[in-house]
């Protein structure tokens, strides 16, 4: 596994602290949002920290994992942190939980009730929400999960702001028994700026109380629980409207900008003299203060990314406002965005855009890496010509040219249930021809489930899981099948063969992928079954540190090549096509020497040192 981040917590640590400064007594680190709310939380005196890894918001459990007197783990999904984060949390501990925005929906459920029963010591819920879409598959934005569940929401909108309100919200969550929710975006998450760091202080020792009336959301208590919320909602909202996080800045009277988050420092670029109303803690939203703005200028524009939340609470009040009628809805905001949709209000002119020269610069689409154990995978089941439902993970890119092997992606854990779907409208015109496809860490994540549904339901497809001996894609974390915690300490690795056969699955077989001929006979004899069926692929991320394959070097005969094209279909990017004969080359700067290509190439012209 790879090397766990270092923490900020001294000159020179982690990958994103840049440069550590001294200013008289206090110390400044170059942080992006991510390192800046773990060092927050560490300040805070967090104890514990759970997470599933998710872009944006992986190395806030990364950088947590870095600091000593933070147990900070991994869990199998957000539901599972969630609960085991409240559960911390009721146990006397501060404690934080991080997830990308999607997986904020797999812990709506704890969430939800969480707002009802409060908390015990501090705990904070990072939501980093993705405008734009950079690696997500949808661009909502959880601030809505803030005003549904009635949650404090705070919004950073710097580097500073992140660590600071990450602090200030433990002591807001103590003294209205309340968790409290920050969100970030990609922009925030990932951009890095200059953060002034304080010491560690220890929070106080809670005890856990047995209460059952506020710890046991039976519908009796419930009822009461509620009356509760509400009441700590107006008393958050007065709070809100005298707290530093929300500010009037007074500028030009004729236009007044009511901003928060990334939104604000956008904002200010275009519009440097206007009035600002600036929200850095959203939920309540100060309404007397939003009224008091209003009042001070002579046209009101909210300025948002993604949903009108703000605007619409504006308007509610009576205010009129300019907003989602000129700035786009989809994608993140950028100053240049800001300049084209309300130019009537610019006083200056944006600067003149470099004119670029045109060059015809080649696509190039995301492809799997040189070596990956999944790529055998995909060129066998589309020789097959299988109905493949996909999943989360670097096997989405099963979708892309050359493979065209990934019929359906739609969340994590979904291929095998979306497959038992099919199957049950399909009936036999897609029975031994139809492969769920996903990752051993997206199997534990949802898909034990999903595969548990297909037995009890006498589902007949094939679930393929392919264990590449790591969650790769968010940057190689750790998993229950890795054998290696967040903290980089040995644990017993699940069995991933005896847990499919704990569900009622009773063919259940191991394969190499880089053994093409077995692979393709085993998901033959698979599909050929008429009962639930799961293979197992077995090879390590050729990225994974330690990892050190057996070498056979991979050469070619040029001489033997036919242009047949039988392995350009792998996509393999070592394997490219020499423009003046068309006949295949090898790369050897990207070559592995995995060998895929010598199974495939019909004429011999590819071969693979003896023993490979």
């Amino acid at each position: 596994m790879p090397a766990r981040r270092r923490a900020p917590s001294a000159p020179g640590d982690g990958p994103e602290e840049k440069k550590e400064m001294k200013t008289g007594s206090r110390e400044r680190a170059f942080l992006s949002g991510n390192a800046a709310i773990a060092r927050g939380a560490w300040e805070a005196g967090v104890r514990f920290a759970a997470a599933y890894p998710g872009t944006p918001s992986t190395e806030i459990l990364e950088f947590c994992g870095g600091y000593d007197e933070i147990d900070a783990q991994w869990s199998v999904n957000e539901k599972t942190a969630m609960e085991t984060a409240i559960g911390a949390a009721y146990g006397g501990a501060r404690t934080i939980c991080a997830q990308k925005h999607v997986g904020l929906n797999v812990a709506a459920d704890p969430l939800f009730t969480v707002a009802y029963t409060g908390v015990n010591a501090g705990l904070v819920i990072v939501t980093a929400d993705d405008p734009g879409m950079h690696s997500s598959q949808n661009e909502q934005d959880n601030r809505h999960y803030a005003r549904a569940a009635k949650l404090p929401l705070f919004e950073p909108s710097t580097s500073q702001e992140a660590h600071d309100m990450t602090i200030a919200a433990y002591a807001l969550s103590e003294e209205h028994d309340t968790p409290v929710m920050l969100r970030t975006t990609t922009r925030i998450s990932h951009s890095e700026g200059i953060v002034e760091l304080g010491p560690r202080t220890e929070a106080p020792a809670r005890e856990f109380v047995r209460d059952m009336a506020k710890y046991c959301v039976l519908p009796h208590n419930a009822r009461r629980l509620h009356v509760k919320v509400e009441e700590r909602m107006a008393k958050l909202a007065a709070w809100g409207a005298n707290c530093p996080w929300n500010r009037i800045e007074a500028g030009d009277p004729e236009i007044g900008i009511i901003t928060s988050g990334i939104s604000y420092t956008h904002a200010r670029e275009v519009f440097p003299n206007a009035s600002y109303l600036k929200l850095g803690f959203t939920n309540p939203l100060p309404v007397e203060l939003v009224r008091k703005f209003a009042a001070t200028v002579k046209k009101v524009i909210v300025i948002e990314e993604n949903e009108p939340i703000i605007e619409e609470q504006v308007r509610a009040l009576g205010v009129a406002c300019i907003g989602k009628d000129r700035i786009p809805i989809c994608g993140e905001l950028n100053p240049d965005i800001l300049h084209e949709s309300l130019s009537e209000f610019v006083a200056a002119k944006p600067p003149a855009r470099v004119k670029q020269p045109v060059v015809a610069i080649p696509q190039r689409p995301p492809v799997l890496c040189p070596g990956c154990p999944h790529r055998g995978v995909f060129f066998i089941l589309r020789k097959l010509d299988c109905t493949v439902t996909g999943d989360i993970g670097c096997y989405s890119l099963g979708a892309f040219p050359p493979h065209n092997a990934m019929h359906t992606i739609v969340c994590m854990g979904a291929s095998v249930t979306n497959a038992l779907g099919i199957e049950k409208a399909m009936k036999e015109k897609i029975h031994g021809k139809l492969v769920a496809v996903l990752g051993e860490s997206t199997f534990m994540h949802s898909g034990i489930t999903g595969l548990l549904d297909t037995v009890y339901n006498q589902g007949r497809h094939l679930t393929m899981v392919l264990d590449n001996s790591i969650t790769a894609m968010t940057g190689h974390q750790p998993n229950p099948a890795s054998g290696t915690t967040l903290k980089g300490k040995p644990t017993k690795a699940l069995d991933l063969k005896k847990m499919c056969e704990a569900t009622g699955v009773s063919s259940v077989v191991d394969v190499d992928p880089f053994d093409l001929k077995t692979l393709e006979e085993q998901i033959k004899a698979a599909l050929a079954k008429d009962e639930p069926t799961v293979i197992i692929t077995r090879r390590p991320c050729i990225l994974l540190k330690g990892y050190k394959p057996e070498r056979h070097i991979v050469s070619i005969d040029r001489a033997k090549c036919v242009k047949c094209g039988q392995c350009w279909k792998l996509g393999c990017p070592a394997i490219e096509r020499d423009p003046a004969d068309g006949k295949t080359l090898i790369n050897a700067t990207l070559c592995v020497h995995c060998g895929l290509c010598a199974k495939t190439c019909r004429p011999g012209a590819i071969t693979q040192a003896k023993g490979a």
